[in-house]
């Protein structure tokens, strides 16, 4: 780490803790922005090149927009992802690293991407997963809708018997917490004959079109109260304002639930297994994980590899999962064309992190591989640029930045991404040369970091103690150049000297990877 990189990380954790967190809002006037994020997700879409995939509302939207070939998380793992996302800070920033730390523990003074907006004096509504586990934070909103279905939920009497009784023999054992959550899943996958808003990311549908219904009809503060979604006085706050509505759709996470009839849009068998089903060659054993959470569901091995009629299951359920959440953002953005409001409307939909379906002889996330790090990210913007493909290395602490540029508001000045409407305006300009990821692993009382750098040519990862890099366990070099699936570890078969300059500018932290010509995080760009 440089002196200038410890300085600014210095001044960023001081700024966090000290913050005022007081609301200073000022009067809006700007586009509405919708805001869709989606659990788990890959980029198996059709506009990505998956012609197998039905995602006919997210593909129309990426020819509407741009959509950015190349977005990275700065860590595979939904808390961690979000918290770095929402507060436009890179993981050793909010130093949340699993899944249960509260970033407001870390960074209290943090100003979040939607409490900027609030800030700024929008309406700011969010509803369902958001934020980690659909934790509400009261200064990001004026009002948060939950789901009547906020856990994960089998509609077939079967599988709601078996998880009652799981259930029932988990508090019996005496467990708790995230035992008795890993206790009591019940299978991987479900496919009922039932209505969409029996689910979760239904009725995040249905309450998002009510949301623009009573904007539209100027009576949105009425129905914020009958939700009970806010208090009085922040119930009429947000009487004309623009608005700022954010979406969080909990699939294709797991369990892999959707309506029979996504289910029917594919034949299982004419789905393919994983092309690489095994490890990367001489990686090492931070690398991949254990499944993670995927062990936990009962129709699961427990230890072992998935066998290939249950990878195809598998497979079959995570796209009818896609299929159902892009049934339901096409939902919204018809019901938003339909109200004349998608002219002034910024549209951004984000996956938090990918997933691999059996790549490398692994499932899940909370890796440093393309599988886990690399997501979809589509934006549209009216009047700005034109639609497109932008094949830069983007990063999503760059999304904070960006919706602030777009809608002319400051952001804070501790912000670590790169404002992207210069790739908006012109798709095909040069970008960063670089994007940066982590994840931690922690056991037998130790804790190793593995630090992953992407580049247009490689992938590189250093696994060190987090608390001295100089002391570095082990190496990883993928070659992208070709196909880049990372099957084979090259670090040991390079010139050192490439391993020194990757490993530099790995250690610069992005503060070498920039655009030429544009301005570093905290100098906003003006329009």
């Amino acid at each position: 780490m440089t002196l200038r990189t410890l300085l600014v990380q210095v001044g960023v954790l001081l700024t966090l803790w000290i913050s005022p967190l007081g609301e200073q809002t000022v009067a809006g006037a700007g586009p509405h922005v919708l805001f869709i994020a989606i659990d788990d997700l890959r980029p198996d879409l059709g506009s990505y090149g998956n012609k197998q995939v039905h995602s006919p509302h997210l593909d129309a939207l990426s020819s509407q927009g741009v959509r950015f070939e190349r977005a990275y998380c700065q860590y595979a793992q939904c808390n961690a992802s979000r918290a770095s996302l929402l507060t436009g800070l890179r993981p050793d920033s909010t130093r949340v690293y699993d899944l249960v730390t509260d970033f407001r523990d870390r960074v209290p003074g943090a100003v979040t991407l939607p409490q900027m907006f609030k800030r700024n004096g929008y309406a700011v509504l969010g509803m369902g997963k958001i934020f980690h586990n659909e934790r509400d934070d009261p200064q990001s909103w004026h009002a948060y809708f939950a789901a009547d279905a906020r856990d994960d939920t089998y509609m077939t009497a079967e599988n709601q018997a078996l998880v009652r009784e799981k259930f029932e023999a988990a508090l019996a054992q005496g467990l708790k917490g995230t035992e008795l959550v890993a206790a009591t899943r019940g299978p991987a996958t479900e496919s009922a004959d039932v209505p969409v808003s029996s689910y979760h990311d239904g009725q995040i549908a249905d309450a998002a079109i009510a949301v623009l219904e009573h904007y539209r009809a100027g009576t949105l503060p009425d129905l914020v109260q009958q939700r009970g979604a806010a208090e009085a006085a922040d119930a009429r706050a947000i009487a004309d304002r623009p608005l700022f509505l954010a979406l969080g759709f909990r699939k294709p996470h797991l369990p892999f639930v959707a309506p029979q009839k996504f289910w029917d849009l594919y034949q299982r068998g004419e789905l393919p297994l994983a092309d690489n089903p095994f490890p990367p060659k001489d990686s090492p054993p931070w690398a991949l994980t254990n499944f993670d959470e995927l062990r936990n569901y009962h129709d699961m091995p427990k230890t072992g590899p998935v066998s290939p009629t249950q990878a195809r299951l598998l497979r079959h359920g995570y796209y009818a999962c896609v299929s159902f959440v892009d049934a339901q953002v096409g939902r919204v953005l018809k019901r938003l064309d339909q109200l004349g409001m998608r002219d002034d409307t910024i549209v951004v939909v984000w996956g938090d992190h990918g997933w691999k379906l059996g790549e490398h002889a692994s499932w899940s996330k909370n890796t440093n591989f393309e599988l886990d790090t690399r997501s979809p990210l589509i934006i549209h913007a009216p009047g700005v640029g034109r639609a497109g493909v932008a094949t830069g290395l983007v990063e999503f602490v760059d999304i904070y930045p960006t919706l602030a540029e777009l809608c002319g508001l400051t952001p804070p000045w501790y912000l670590q991404g790169t404002s992207m409407v210069p790739l908006l305006e012109n798709p095909r300009r040069g970008w960063k040369t670089a994007a940066f990821s982590q994840i931690l692993r922690r056991g037998g009382g130790n804790r190793t970091m593995g630090y992953s750098m992407r580049t247009d040519e490689w992938r590189y990862t250093a696994w060190v103690n987090p608390n001295n890099r100089s002391q570095v366990f082990a190496r990883e070099l993928y070659g992208h150049s070709g196909a880049g699936a990372e099957n084979v570890n090259v670090a040991d078969q390079v010139s050192p000297l490439l391993i020194k300059a990757l490993e530099a500018e790995l250690w610069a932290g992005g503060t070498k990877s920039l655009p030429e010509g544009v301005a570093p995080p905290g100098r906003r760009r003006s329009r």
